[in-house]
């Protein structure tokens, strides 16, 4: 299967400027059909406190342009998106989209960025997901919970041979994005996809580098600072392989988890 991750330049809260932008940049691409498409963290505003200015449950706008582009493209899409309440407050959520353009699965940040006051806001989910694609067992997650290996040990124990993490990832700590992705990918023996945005916003500044690593935790593709696509062939042989040759998750002892996140 092929993987694209479409590291963007994020317009402050201004959804139609950015579907546009993520349209344009589709299109150009012209991806594989059956292969996934990965976009950012609240790729369509920006990581903005606002919850009822950025609420998809009113007028699902990019939900149905995820949908819209997954069928029109033929690929698995997945991307960030917000989901308010009816309380004021919302998940942070990312969704991911058929090449027949139904959704598929749906997950909420289990860890909201306290540092940034995005607990003051959002909603932590309670469930880590995993959902079948071009043959993988994928497993998404978002920015802050990077940081939590426990949750990605989780997937893996649900049998996640790739791994998804979509951000929002300031520059000031970029360097500990590279290092966590890896290590998600060594410890876990799999294929993770980080996708981190790029530009500025009224709080932070982002520097992109966006990449997809293998089970040994060699970078395939790194996407640099500036916007644009990465893209690499991925197959499920190599991670089965790699387990097999190294198996150091039937090491793992199950019982030590936090059920709350299986």
């Amino acid at each position: 299967m092929r993987i694209y991750g479409v590291q963007t330049d994020i317009e402050w809260e201004r959804k139609s400027i950015n579907h546009e932008r993520v349209h344009a940049m589709l299109e150009s691409l012209g991806p594989e059909p059956g292969s996934l498409v990965v976009l950012p963290e609240m790729f369509a505003t920006g990581f903005s406190m606002n919850v009822s200015l950025i609420n998809d449950a009113e007028t699902l706008e990019t939900e149905r342009f995820l949908s819209d582009r997954a069928a029109a493209l033929g690929v698995y899409l997945l991307g960030g998106v917000v989901v308010a309440d009816g309380r004021g407050r919302g998940r942070n959520q990312c969704v991911i989209y058929s090449p027949e353009g139904v959704e598929i699965a749906r997950y909420s940040k289990i860890r909201p960025f306290t540092l940034g006051g995005e607990a003051d806001h959002y909603d932590a989910g309670e469930q880590v997901v995993v959902f079948e694609c071009g043959g993988f067992r994928v497993s998404p997650f978002i920015c802050y919970d990077l940081r939590f290996p426990e949750l990605f040990r989780a997937a893996a124990l649900r049998g996640a041979n790739l791994i998804t993490v979509i951000a929002s990832w300031p520059e000031v700590r970029i360097s500990h994005w590279e290092t966590l992705l890896r290590a998600r990918a060594i410890e876990n023996q799999c294929y993770v996809v980080g996708v981190n945005r790029t530009g500025v916003d009224p709080n932070s500044k982002y520097s992109g580098r966006s990449m997809i690593i293998d089970p040994g935790g060699e970078v395939l593709a790194d996407a640099g600072k500036d916007e644009g696509v990465i893209s690499a062939g991925i197959d499920c042989e190599t991670v089965g392989n790699y387990r097999r040759t190294l198996p150091f998750l039937a090491d793992m002892h199950p019982e030590i988890l936090n059920t709350r996140q299986r």
